[in-house]
């Protein structure tokens, strides 16, 4: 019980312990914040990934239309519903029920 005493009256540990308590609760790099940090740190990476990895493709698909012939008249067919001149285009739209 008297090394409890002596622990606790000794001026390095009560500073110590202060410093401690101040840099995990109250400094403005608190744990809680450190946690907020990574958790934002972790989803703005996948965020760059997933836009990286989108970017990648855009340039495979853009190199594709420009080096391939057919597969640009294919892109031009689908996406913008271009034809040739003698050629009729359907565009069937499929209506959900409404219930």
């Amino acid at each position: 019980m008297s090394r409890l005493l002596a622990l606790l009256r000794n001026k390095y540990f009560i500073t110590g312990t202060a410093f401690l308590t101040w840099m995990l609760f109250f400094d403005r790099n608190d744990l809680m914040s450190q946690y907020e940090y990574r958790t934002q740190l972790n989803k703005l990476e996948a965020e760059k990934e997933f836009y990286t990895r989108e970017s990648e493709k855009a340039v495979r698909d853009l190199n594709e239309l420009t080096t391939n012939k057919t597969k640009l008249e294919k892109f031009a067919r689908e996406k913008y519903l271009m034809k040739k001149e003698n050629e009729d285009v359907f565009v069937i739209i499929v209506e959900e029920n409404k219930k």
